[in-house]
């Protein structure tokens, strides 16, 4: 019997694959509220990432032993599914470089990547790069650590298209609230909420911006937090806003509540998903070339489009249709 190829091999060939991440990426700050978003993962399955957090939630003058925490819990046995990842101190604190060395020279093996926060220019932006990448280096990581870096200052958004086309990123994040704070006014608070916030011509633009940069370089766009923390509706209407109006493929989450809402606004449409799973069956079965699903013509255009809806809909944890889970994901 012919073994029949995999989309991801057929597909995408000699190409950069775009990275399949979970919709959600919660914060925590301290080892209690890691610990809780561990079970919670435990629980929930893989269908969020968790950010442990060395800019906030360090008190001044314990970054080491914060830092030296975060290593600790990226290694715990609680983190069954390797999703757990740091942001460190911003690049102009003096601490950046102690967070980098100690959670990758400690931790390097199991952590899932590294946010950078509050980056002013493509050159700063660099510089970190590189410092992590030695430092996995010297941690004998192969292949580096990803990663992820906060599009909040003006310097930030000017230089968006050339950070996005620096090596090892993986995710550009939006940061709302520090953006916001940086227009001295100009933008009012209230458009740090809904519906100013997809509303307010600068933060549209800027928005817009991000996402494109990020899809363009093969990067996942990530939305900011949404401040009202126990509103389900309210929360997932700013996700799905996030994703239908902007393009954002992931959503930050500050708050337990938060996370189910984000990962079930954010989940591709179940009439998609059939769809998907029907073309992608027959197109294997014809070796990928063209085919006609339900009347209409597809080849391998679609089925690019069509297969990252699957693997979407795999990662927020959907059902999908039984033969396409099985050839494809072996379930």
């Amino acid at each position: 019997m012919t073994t029949k190829t995999h989309p991801r091999d057929a597909l995408f060939a000699g190409e950069k694959a775009f990275p399949v991440l979970a919709a959600c990426e919660h914060f925590a700050g301290s080892e209690k509220l890691i610990g809780k978003a561990m079970d919670l993962q435990a629980e929930y399955g893989p269908v969020f990432d968790i950010t442990c957090d060395c800019e906030d939630g360090a008190a001044a003058g314990q970054e080491r032993e914060h830092a030296a925490m975060v290593a600790r819990m990226i290694n715990d046995g609680r983190n069954r599914f390797g999703r757990a990842g740091a942001r460190i101190h911003d690049p102009s604190h003096p601490a950046w470089r102690q967070d980098v060395d100690i959670i990758v020279g400690e931790a390097g093996h199991r952590v899932a990547y590294i946010t950078v926060p509050k980056a002013t220019s493509c050159a700063q932006v660099d510089e970190v790069i590189r410092y992590i990448a030695a430092a996995a280096q010297r941690a004998g990581v192969s292949g580096g650590v990803p990663v992820h870096v906060l599009v909040e200052t003006h310097g930030a958004l000017r230089d968006v298209f050339e950070i996005a086309a620096l090596p090892g990123i993986e995710v550009l994040d939006f940061g709302l609230m520090d953006f916001v704070s940086g227009h001295h006014g100009a933008i009012p608070a209230a458009a740090m909420r809904s519906p100013g916030q997809f509303e307010h011509a600068l933060l549209a633009r800027a928005k817009a911006d991000m996402v494109a940069a990020a899809l363009a370089n093969g990067i996942v766009p990530a939305h900011n937090v949404c401040l009202n923390l126990k509103d389900g509706d309210v929360v997932a209407a700013d996700a799905r806003r996030a994703r239908h109006d902007f393009g954002f493929l992931r959503m930050w989450s500050i708050y337990p509540a938060q996370i189910l809402p984000i990962v079930n606004a954010m989940r591709p449409d179940f009439t998609e998903v059939e769809d998907a799973a029907g073309i992608l069956v027959a197109a294997q079965d014809a070796d990928w070339g063209p085919i006609q699903y339900q009347g209409e013509l597809h080849d391998r255009a679609t089925y690019r489009y069509y297969w990252e809806v699957l693997e979407k809909a795999k990662v927020t944890g959907m059902t999908l249709p039984a033969e396409a889970d099985q050839r494809f994901y072996g379930s």
